[in-house]
């Protein structure tokens, strides 16, 4: 396994918390990590504690990885909220180091696509994500029926595909174990 430069994952992170292990915040077995802050602060959401972003704790990139480096069973790691590019370029730098890991980058916004897209500073996370599910939690949409979404408004993007199409791929979840398809699961190889 690659360990990144010291230097490449010593940002500063704020973050609501974390879910060492967890199986439904994606496929397969996860390392969830929830964002603190978010300027979308739907009406419903799931996890409203992360809404202010004087809230939660301090913590760095390094400090994420070496949790992560303790459970060599993880097929991913879940970027969630609050709003993971509300901190883009400290999240862009966990998401590239889980790359390294072999491990899959999944990730919740309330940004659509389209506009993470046309953000310079978002890009360089949004280039880090494998599968995206984007869009504001809309109440009136909520939703019990739809893999790893709360609304039926949230899409599931296949986030390479669709950067290289210019133009939203859906991810598909037929796979049992999807996660193991992504470009950079490597970790058992």
């Amino acid at each position: 396994m690659k360990t990144p430069n010291r230097a490449d994952t010593g940002a500063a992170l704020r973050l609501a918390g974390v879910i060492r292990e967890s199986m439904v915040d994606g496929p397969g077995l996860r390392f969830v990590v929830f964002a603190q802050g978010c300027p979308h602060a739907c009406p419903g959401c799931h996890n409203p504690e992360t809404h202010n972003f004087a809230g939660g704790y301090d913590t760095t990139v390094d400090n994420v990885l070496a949790a992560i480096d303790e459970n060599p069973l993880l097929c991913g790691v879940t970027l969630s909220g609050g709003e993971p590019f509300a901190q883009a370029g400290a999240f862009a730098q966990l998401a590239r180091a889980a790359h390294e890991r072999g491990l899959d980058v999944f990730c919740y916004s309330g940004y659509a696509f389209e506009t993470l897209r046309a953000g310079r500073d978002w890009l360089p996370l949004l280039r880090e994500v494998d599968t995206l599910v984007d869009g504001p939690f809309l109440l009136p949409e909520k939703t019990l029926t739809l893999p790893f979404r709360g609304s039926r408004n949230q899409r599931l993007i296949d986030v390479p595909a669709s950067l290289a199409a210019e133009q939203v791929v859906p991810r598909t979840l037929d796979a049992p174990n999807v996660a193991f398809d992504s470009p950079h699961r490597n970790r058992f190889s």
